[in-house]
């Protein structure tokens, strides 16, 4: 009765527990470095812990999601996004009977290979690395999970299981083409990666919603121009119907991603259903995704991300700050290559092994947004201490 749960006993309960078609931590491919397996925790259960105690995770808290941090408090940040992606993740896995511990592994390491700046960030050090193999930040968060974090006397990175790094390297959105050559790219991954791609574009399409009508970027107004906005909106109007501008704001993104998620779960089963899936070999033979809104919503939503794309994420105040974070990768970039004596040791220590100009990447990628401003200023400013 008081005894506990030993994780070989408690990944055979998966087994009665989970869809036929959830991956269950017991058939996993494994870890590329053998270990034992722990006591009480399952193999996902201990990479979703890995990720969280890393250093790429806690750096997500100073790296720009759309605003930068000093622009506000409020906004939301790279760590915040990840958490939000992780929760609505976790809803809809547990709805589906999905393996909730490999999706929130996944969803935790999804961005762990951002740059400071958001995307202006990537897009900078993409143009700068084109000719020495490019930067792509779901590439570089393999990078990051297999290499690059230094915790473990066995074995480089955090020796994670095949599946959540598939689930990093797969992750396809409209801002993911990551490529895949050492991970079967002619296989589909696994339900609970494909799970977490879908959370990931509802969380930041509502959450940029959020945080775009607090910064005064969009009004009401505007968004009750679109449908998906609109039914929502007079959801709650029709419920509280004395409501104040900022809560009823919140309720509406709060019923607007519940739409996405309940629209979403309904459309996955019926795709496995017209697909017959009954296991994981299933699934990863199916070329199309699977988890995915139905064709209405998928219209919705796209009219939803055009708006954003043109009012948000173009606005001038966005434009400003994204060719500022632009020059400033560039002018960091151009001192280290030119001078690469200024690079802090560690980071010198590893030209022996690598070409400068991926090592440099690689120190850029890691900074968060305070560090390559207090970099900058340290290399240019005059008066500034080094």
């Amino acid at each position: 009765m008081y005894n506990l749960l030993p994780s070989g006993d408690y990944m055979e309960i998966e087994r009665t527990m989970l869809a036929p078609y959830a991956m269950c931590a017991v058939d996993s491919a494994g870890r590329r470095y053998p270990e034992d397996d722990h006591t009480y925790r399952s193999s996902f259960q201990r990479d979703r812990d890995r990720i969280v105690h890393c250093t790429a995770f806690r750096r997500l808290e100073y790296k720009t999601q759309v605003y930068v941090i000093h622009e506000g408090d409020y906004y939301r940040t790279r760590l915040t996004h990840t958490l939000e992606v992780s929760q609505i993740a976790r809803t809809m896995s547990r709805m589906l009977r999905l393996n909730e511990d490999l999706t929130e592994a996944i969803a935790l390491a999804h961005d762990l290979g951002h740059t400071p700046f958001g995307h202006s960030g990537e897009d900078a050090l993409q143009e700068i690395m084109r000719d020495f193999g490019g930067f792509e930040h779901n590439r570089h968060g393999l990078r990051v999970v297999e290499e690059l974090e230094e915790r473990y006397p066995a074995f480089p990175g955090l020796n994670l299981t095949y599946e959540v790094r598939e689930g990093i390297i797969k992750h396809n959105t409209d801002y993911d083409y990551p490529g895949n050559a050492d991970y079967q790219p002619g296989q589909s991954p696994t339900l609970e990666a494909q799970l977490v791609d879908l959370a990931d574009e509802i969380a930041y399409n509502n959450h940029d919603l959020d945080d775009g009508l607090t910064a005064g970027l969009i009004t009401e107004e505007e968004l009750l121009s679109l449908e998906i906005w609109k039914r929502a909106y007079d959801d709650v109007k029709r419920f509280y119907p004395g409501l104040d501008m900022d809560r009823r704001k919140y309720q509406v993104v709060k019923q607007l991603i519940n739409d996405l998620v309940m629209d979403a779960a309904q459309q996955t089963l019926s795709n496995l259903k017209k697909h017959k899936i009954s296991s994981v070999d299933d699934v990863r033979g199916v070329s199309e995704r699977l988890v995915a809104f139905s064709p209405w919503m998928m219209k919705l939503n796209s009219e939803l991300k055009g708006f954003l794309m043109t009012r948000v994420y173009r606005h001038y105040r966005v434009m400003r700050m994204a060719d500022k974070a632009a020059r400033f990768i560039k002018s960091l970039f151009d001192v280290y290559i030119n001078r690469p004596e200024q690079l802090p040791p560690h980071v010198q220590q590893r030209m022996d092994s690598l070409p400068l100009q991926v090592v440099i990447s690689d120190y850029i990628a890691g900074m968060t947004d305070r560090y390559a401003l207090d970099e900058y200023k340290r290399l240019f400013m005059p008066y500034e201490r080094v």
